[in-house]
């Protein structure tokens, strides 16, 4: 009776020791999975909230520039009217208005630049610039010359352009995200 009595306290120590062992190798597996997904899932939400800030940005600065060019297209209007002290009047307060709202398309460009990618920030950054020449061209006509209407019509069609490929690499970049 007393081998039998060792060899059933061995078998139970076994056993007991078997079963501890394979608790903390499970909780130990278990533990590794829980921090695996948890690094996954917030992975995954830091990506899903860079993405939407990026859409934000993207999306401000479009339509930035949309409200921006129905500007423009009230500044042509006044362009094309004779020139007398109400029309430089009218221009003088568009002109303000042109650098009110040039101030928030060079903001919108700056998120875009900091929200990212760099051929976003790059377009952006393009599209900013392409506000100079219609102030450059509403300056002159102020100042008397005549070829300002001129100069402030033919650029719409870079504006616009600048605006498309902004699309494209804000599209390119979103759908890369």
């Amino acid at each position: 009776m007393g081998d039998s009595t060792i060899w059933t306290l061995a078998i139970a120590a076994v056993t007991g020791g078997t079963a501890v062992l394979a608790s903390w190798v499970t909780s130990r597996g278990s533990a590794r999975a829980a921090r695996i997904q948890a690094e996954t899932a917030a992975r995954s939400q830091r990506a899903e909230r860079l993405r939407e800030s990026r859409r934000t940005a993207y999306l401000d600065l479009i339509e930035q520039t949309h409200r921006m060019g129905e500007l423009f297209w009230e500044i042509s209007t006044v362009l094309r009217l004779p020139r007398s002290e109400s029309r430089a009047s009218t221009l003088g307060e568009l002109q303000d208005r042109e650098v009110a709202e040039y101030a928030r398309i060079r903001r919108c460009a700056r998120v875009v630049e900091l929200e990212g990618p760099r051929s976003a920030a790059a377009a952006a950054l393009a599209l900013q610039k392409a506000t100079r020449p219609f102030y450059a061209a509403l300056s002159a006509d102020l100042a008397g010359d005549p070829g300002g209407q001129d100069s402030f019509d033919a650029a719409y069609r870079p504006y616009w352009k600048a605006l498309e490929e902004f699309v494209d690499a804000a599209r390119d970049a979103h759908q890369t995200d």
